[in-house]
């Protein structure tokens, strides 16, 4: 199981400089993936500072070598996929075959939908995912494309060169598994980002059991044929690291493949400090 982290890409304290400074230190200290949060309004705070997440990516992928580089997640309903598969081709290049994508209805709550005039109805967003996804899968595998949907056309293109990765650059669906649609999106793609929500405190972090079944329920291998990924965390570390690597452990033997250690916006000092104690392994 490869080691994460999801890195508010926002935040009053937070500059573009810190974030690209997180990402060198994360090769350095040994995590294996930089995913950040891809918002236009970040969703903390009154008119937070908010950076572009692929423009932040881009710069980490200069000053690195090994470490591998996304979103988790972005809203596809809110971006043109044409738009989004070019940026993510761009980093393919840039970080010689490192960048990966993952995609999502988007957070109810982001301020930066309805306020540009984005659809904000669930339904209408679920059908703009759905469309897209295919889109997307497609023209980041360099696949020549005709497409004629409600929502996006493409007419006989195909995105030049191919990514560097073979067949195409991976790509996750995040979203909740209490929507089964969410099992059916990630089948189509290379890996899923899950949470779970409860009545009581709004997260609930997956049993080993529930891995298993999630592993069970999806593709046993991504188009590459390595195995389907399966991107579970996206919390803070625990106080109590003998524990939370046990549990670890027991995420891993179920079929696990990454799991993704949330640093929020706050004090940069405290989210270097995140990021150099390095993983729990």
């Amino acid at each position: 199981m490869r080691h994460g982290l999801e890195i508010s890409c926002g935040g009053a304290a937070v500059t573009v400089a810190d974030l690209v400074a997180l990402g060198e230190l994360a090769e350095r200290a040994g995590w294996d993936g930089v995913f950040l949060e891809d918002y236009l309004v970040h969703h903390a705070g009154d008119d937070p500072p908010t950076w572009d997440p692929w423009l932040v990516l881009a710069a980490v992928a200069g000053r690195t070598e090994r470490v591998r580089l996304g979103t988790t997640v972005t809203a596809l309903p809110r971006r043109r996929p044409a738009k989004l598969a070019r940026e993510v081709l761009t980093l393919d290049h840039l970080s010689g075959g490192r960048a990966g994508v993952a995609v999502g209805l988007g957070d109810p709550a982001d301020r930066g939908l309805a306020a540009f005039g984005e659809p904000t109805d669930v339904k209408t967003r679920a059908a703009m995912l759905d469309e897209g996804l295919d889109l997307l899968v497609a023209l980041l595998g360099g696949e020549r494309v005709n497409h004629r949907g409600v929502h996006y056309r493409a007419e006989d293109v195909a995105l030049r060169p191919p990514p560097v990765q073979s067949p195409r650059v991976p790509v996750w669906v995040g979203g909740s598994t209490q929507a089964k649609a969410v099992l059916r999106r990630a089948a189509r793609a290379d890996g899923i980002v899950p949470y779970k929500l409860t009545d009581t405190d709004g997260w609930s972090d997956f049993t080993a059991e529930e891995v298993a079944a999630l592993v069970a329920a999806l593709p046993a291998t991504r188009a590459d044929g390595e195995p389907f990924d399966v991107a579970v965390g996206g919390r803070r570390r625990r106080a109590d690291e003998r524990a939370e690597r046990a549990y670890l452990a027991e995420l891993a033997a179920a079929g696990a493949t990454w799991w993704l250690e949330y640093v929020p916006a706050g004090d940069p000092a405290a989210m270097r400090a995140a990021v150099a104690r390095g993983p729990l392994r």
